[in-house]
């Protein structure tokens, strides 16, 4: 199937904006059923109005890590969150034991 560039107009700013073969294939290749509606201007502006992050950008998240002392064998160990106060903290070891024994 071959495609050639359209002009398509925008239903948010009126202005016309080019849907290019390429994107047409790619369109086609994901079967996505609708021709864009938006200009890359109005959707970049949609997007970060519904606070979406745009494609190509991911949202980070800052990993947690802190040094608690293993309820089970007293070693000392890294846990990947905040321990909450009076709730035990295991290392992996003592976890993976207590997760076989509950398991079993």
């Amino acid at each position: 199937m071959e495609f050639q560039d359209k002009v398509l107009k925008c239903i948010d700013c009126g202005g016309e904006f080019i849907f290019t073969a390429g994107e047409q294939l790619f369109f086609h290749d994901k079967q996505f059923k609708n021709e864009p509606k938006r200009c890359k201007a109005c959707k970049a502006k949609r997007v970060s109005v519904l606070n979406v992050p745009a494609p190509g950008q991911t949202y980070r998240f800052t990993k947690v890590e802190t040094q608690a002392t293993c309820s089970g064998c007293g070693k000392q160990t890294t846990v990947p969150f905040r321990p909450t106060q009076g709730r035990p903290v295991f290392c992996r070891e003592c976890f993976q034991a207590r997760r076989t024994a509950a398991t079993a």
